[in-house]
C-alpha cells in the first residue's frame, strides 16, 4: 500500500469515527414559562451547536405548575422560573412520586423599579436610607404608591414578590407558616396595586404603555434590566433590592420523560457552559449560575438577604385568597367598640389614643408600616359607658379623614357604667345592615374595655340575640381586647363564640394587641 493510499485511509477513518460519535438531532417538548420566550437566539445557537431543537409552549408559572402536578402533560421536560411552587402542589395532593431531576440554569430576583423621585421621597423616611417591603406597604397603604405587579394565581413574579412581602410582615426569620398568614397583613399594600396582568412579560408591556400614572413595577431584575435598556420608558426606573429580602428564581429545567436523558445531560451542560452562561446574561440580564464567571456591571448589585419560599401550599392558597379579596373590589370595614367609661380617664384613655394614632400612621416600626389604616377602607367607633355613647364613621380616602377619626377619641366625655354587651349588640345590628347592604365587605368588630359588664344586658342575653341574626351577620367576627380590670373568661367566650379571639393588652402595650389582630376578618 502506497504512503498516499495509507493517508487517505487514516483520513477516510477519522471522518466515519466523528460521524459515528456526533449526536443524531433530537427534538424535546419543553412546558416553559412565558417570560422565557426571550432565550430563543440561545435556543437556536443550542440547535446548531448540539443538535437539540426545543419545542416551547409557554404559560404563567402557577399555571404551569397546576398542569405538572396534575399529571396532564405531555412533555419530555418543564423549564420553568421556579419549581417550588409544582413541589407544593405535588405534596399538597400527596401524590407518592419523586421530584423530577432538576438542574438550575440561571437566576433573578424579584425586586421592584421604582421612578427616582419616587425612591427618593421614600427614603427621607427610612432612616438608614434603604427601603423596605414594609416601606412599600406604609406607602401604599398611604396612598402615595401605585404599583404593578403580576397576578401571583397565574405568574411566578406575583407570587414571589407576595410571598416576599408576607414574609417581611411576618419577620419571623423563616419560611411562612400559617398561623403567620392567619389575619391580611397585606390589605396596606394591596390599596397601592393599580396594575396587574397574568404574566411578568405582559405586565411589562402594559407598564410602559401606562407609566405616566404609576410609581414602580415589582417583576424580575432582568426584565426591569431589559425595559430600562430597551430606552422605551419616559422614566427610567430605579431598581430597588428591598432590605427586608427578596425571593429569588433560579429557572430549573426538570426531566419530565426519563426517555430523554441523555439529551437532558446535554442540554444542561450546554447551559450551564461558561460561555452559554455569558449569553444569557448578556442578553437575558439574567445571573450565571456559574459563581466564578465575571457578572456584567448590571448585575453586580448585591442582592442582601434571599427570603425562604413556604414549604406549606396552605400558606400559598391563604395568600391567594387575601389577594382575591383585595382584587374583588370588596370594602373593609371595622368597627372599634371603644369603652369610655370612668374607668379609662388618664393613663388608660392617652395610650388609647396613642393606639389611634400608630394605626393611622404615627408608628414607623416595620409591623406599624403592615398594621396601619389604609385608603379605602371604612373605619366606625361607638364610644360606650353605660351605654352607647356615638357612632361615627369615617371612610379612608385622605390625610384628613384619619384626622376626624382621631378626633372622635379625643374627646373626654366619660360616663358612668360599662355596658360591654349592649354595646356590641348595637355594634352587630351596625354590621348587619352594612353587609345587607353590600354583601362583598368584609366587615369585623374590636371591641376594647379595661372593665367588667355592670349595665344592660348580660353575655348569655347578647348571645341570644347574636344567635337570631342572619347567617350574613353572624359572620362577621368580634376580636377582643382585654385591657385593665376586663374579665378574660368572658371577652374570650363573646370572641369564640363569633369566631374570633381575645387579645390580652394586660401583657403588651394596647397598640400592640391593637396591630396582633388588624387584618383580621375569617
Amino acid at each position: 500500500m502506497t504512503a498516499l493510499a495509507l493517508a487517505w485511509l487514516c483520513i477516510l477513518a477519522t471522518l466515519t469515527s466523528c460521524t459515528a460519535h456526533k449526536p443524531e438531532p433530537v427534538t424535546l417538548r419543553v412546558l416553559a414559562s412565558s417570560e422565557l420566550s426571550d432565550m430563543q437566539p440561545v435556543l437556536d445557537d443550542l440547535r446548531r451547536d448540539t443538535g437539540i431543537s426545543l419545542e416551547m409552549e409557554y404559560q404563567g408559572t402557577v399555571e404551569a405548575a397546576a398542569s405538572l402536578a396534575s399529571g396532564t402533560y405531555r412533555h419530555d421536560l418543564a423549564w420553568l422560573s421556579s419549581s417550588r411552587p409544582f413541589q407544593l402542589l405535588l405534596k399538597k395532593h400527596g401524590r407518592q412520586t419523586e421530584s423530577p431531576l432538576s438542574t438550575s440554569t440561571m437566576r433573578s430576583p424579584v425586586v421592584v423599579g421604582m421612578k427616582p423621585e419616587v425612591a427618593q421621597r421614600l427614603r427621607r423616611t427610612a432612616p438608614d436610607g434603604q427601603l423596605s417591603w414594609a416601606d412599600l406597604a406604609d406607602a401604599a397603604a398611604a396612598g402615595t404608591l401605585k404599583y404593578a405587579m403580576a397576578d401571583p394565581r397565574s405568574a411566578n413574579s406575583g407570587l414571589s414578590a407576595l410571598v416576599g412581602v408576607a414574609t417581611a410582615a411576618a419577620a419571623t426569620g423563616g419560611a411562612l407558616r400559617p398561623e403567620d398568614v392567619s389575619c391580611d397583613r397585606l390589605r396596606g399594600f394591596f390599596a397601592g396595586h393599580a396594575l396587574a396582568e397574568d404574566s411578568s412579560s405582559g405586565l411589562v408591556d402594559a407598564y410602559a404603555r401606562g407609566e405616566d400614572g404609576l410609581d414602580a413595577l415589582i417583576t424580575y431584575e432582568s426584565e426591569l434590566l431589559a425595559l430600562n435598556r430597551a430606552g422605551t420608558l419616559h422614566t427610567p426606573l430605579e431598581i430597588v433590592y428591598p432590605k427586608d429580602g427578596i425571593v429569588l428564581s433560579d429557572y430549573p429545567l426538570m426531566l419530565l420523560d426519563p426517555a430523554a436523558r441523555d439529551a437532558y445531560d446535554r442540554l444542561t451542560a450546554w447551559l450551564r457552559s461558561d460561555p452559554v452562561q455569558r449569553k444569557i446574561m448578556e442578553s437575558t440580564l439574567r445571573r450565571p449560575i456559574t459563581p466564578g464567571l465575571t457578572r456584567i456591571p448590571s448585575l453586580r448589585t448585591p442582592l442582601g438577604n434571599a427570603l425562604y419560599f413556604p414549604d406549606s401550599q396552605a400558606v400559598v392558597d391563604r395568600l391567594l385568597a387575601d389577594y382575591a379579596g383585595a382584587r374583588s373590589g370588596g370594602p373593609t370595614r371595622v368597627l372599634f367598640l371603644l369603652d369610655f367609661s370612668t374607668s379609662m380617664r388618664g393613663e388608660r384613655i392617652a395610650s388609647l389614643r396613642a393606639t389611634i394614632d400608630g394605626l393611622s400612621g404615627a408608628d414607623d416600626s416595620r409591623s406599624g408600616k403592615f398594621a396601619r389604616f389604609h385608603r379605602g377602607e371604612t373605619l366606625t367607633v361607638l364610644r360606650f359607658g353605660g351605654r352607647v355613647l356615638d357612632e361615627r364613621s369615617v371612610t379612608y380616602t385622605k390625610a384628613a379623614d384619619l384626622d376626624r377619626l382621631r378626633g372622635f377619641v379625643a374627646g373626654d366625655g366619660f360616663a358612668i357604667g360599662t355596658a360591654i354587651w349592649s354595646a356590641l349588640d348595637r355594634a352587630y345590628r351596625t354590621a348587619a345592615g352594612a353587609v345587607a347592604k353590600d354583601p362583598r365587605q368584609r366587615v369585623s368588630i374590636v371591641l376594647m374595655t379595661d372593665g367588667e359588664n355592670n349595665a344592660g344586658m348580660s353575655l348569655d342575653a347578647f348571645l341570644g340575640r347574636y344567635a337570631a341574626l342572619p347567617p350574613a351577620a353572624r359572620a362577621v367576627r368580634t376580636y377582643t381586647v382585654r385591657y385593665g380590670d376586663a374579665d378574660p373568661r368572658e371577652l374570650d367566650r363573646a370572641a369564640r363564640a363569633t369566631g374570633g379571639h381575645m387579645v390580652d393588652a394586660t401583657e403588651q402595650s394596647l397598640l400592640n394587641a391593637f396591630k396582633e389582630i388588624r387584618g383580621c376578618h375569617e
